[in-house]
């Protein structure tokens, strides 16, 4: 029986390492950013519904200064490998480390704004650098 726990064990390693290696390096960011988000006990971004109290964790890729009714208004796309939400800081031009490929967690009340899940003025806490 121990024979045949040997023989299955290098095939379960060479499953993995073919697996790894057909997949595209985004779906193996993907991935791992999911497995950061239930680590970090948050909700996966897919999950978030319109209205619901959540907290989220994620990178940021796009980080972009657009007035929203004349107001200065600091908007970043976070993303956790389930989905995307916009992030909006109103009345800031800047935010010191808000930046793309910056970690985050953000926590905040969910809205849809033209089909997309936003969270207005969240809480926010920087992920240590060392650990991205």
């Amino acid at each position: 029986m121990s024979a045949g726990t040997r023989s299955e064990k290098p095939a379960g390693r060479f499953r993995r390492m073919l697996d790894r290696l057909s997949s595209s390096e985004e779906e193996l960011q993907s991935a791992e950013l999911q497995q950061d988000a239930q680590n970090a006990g948050c909700t996966r971004i897919c999950d978030c519904d319109d209205r619901q109290i959540v907290k989220v964790t994620g990178t940021l890729r796009h980080v972009t200064l657009r007035p929203r009714a004349g107001v200065p208004a600091l908007e970043a796309e976070l993303f956790d490998g389930s989905a995307a939400l916009d992030v909006v800081w109103l009345g800031r031009r800047s935010i010191v480390g808000i930046e793309p490929g910056r970690k985050l967690i953000a926590s905040g009340r969910v809205s849809l704004s033209h089909g997309r899940r936003v969270l207005f003025n969240p809480k926010y806490e920087l992920r240590p650098l060392g650990q991205e």
